[in-house]
């Protein structure tokens, strides 16, 4: 139960950035022994890259902060992200950390695609969250927000990596407060449109 909560923290985390868990992980296990890694996997703490993760988190960073570019950047992260969730749920549900000393077979075997399939399906949900909630936050703010929102976002990422690997159960806190949040923001993005499609038939009129 707690590595599918590790590996489903990690992978919400990729799908709002996607180097932030890899690089966690990777540098965790490489210099720490807070995660230990499966034999499969251990790749992610090699140097080279963990370099390659880190330049591409800082070009994640900047772009994701600045109007219309992180709008490509999303478009770009549709593919990025899912896959990063992927690799982090299947690499994160089979390492022993300091909460999980002995994963479950069923995710620590190496070749299982279900667990890679799920952190897809995970990272990529939130992905499409964040990239519809992003163009409300810009328009409301006239681009303000964007610099604010992906500061926020970056510091959930590194938050919920963190507390994934090492204190899973409180993934659970988010999983809620992510069941609550997506109602009201569907209505208030259906409200937005219907006063947006409601100005434009006035003006019409006018």
């Amino acid at each position: 139960m707690l590595e599918l909560l590790t590996g489903t923290g990690l992978a919400a985390s990729a799908g709002l950035n996607a180097y932030i868990p890899l690089l966690l992980m990777g540098g965790l296990a490489r210099y720490t022994s807070v995660i230990d890694l499966p034999g499969g996997w251990q790749w992610l703490g090699n140097g080279w890259v963990l370099a390659i993760l880190a330049a591409l988190l800082v070009v994640e960073v900047v772009a994701d902060k600045v109007p219309v570019v992180d709008h490509v950047n999303d478009v770009v992260q549709t593919v990025v992200r899912p896959t990063a969730g992927g690799l982090a749920f299947g690499a994160g549900s089979a390492a022993e950390t300091v909460t999980v000393s002995d994963p479950d077979s069923f995710f620590a075997s190496e070749g299982q695609w279900l667990p890679v399939l799920a952190g897809v399906i995970i990272a990529l949900g939130i992905h499409l969250l964040k990239s519809a909630a992003r163009p409300v936050i810009n328009a409301a703010t006239a681009g303000v927000g964007a610099p604010v929102a992906s500061t926020a976002e970056d510091a959930t990422s590194v938050v919920m990596s963190l507390v994934a690997i090492i204190l899973p159960v409180l993934v659970l806190v988010f999983l809620v407060a992510l069941a609550l949040f997506l109602p009201w923001f569907l209505r208030r993005r259906a409200e937005r449109r219907r006063e947006r499609r409601a100005a434009r038939e006035a003006g019409f009129r006018v």
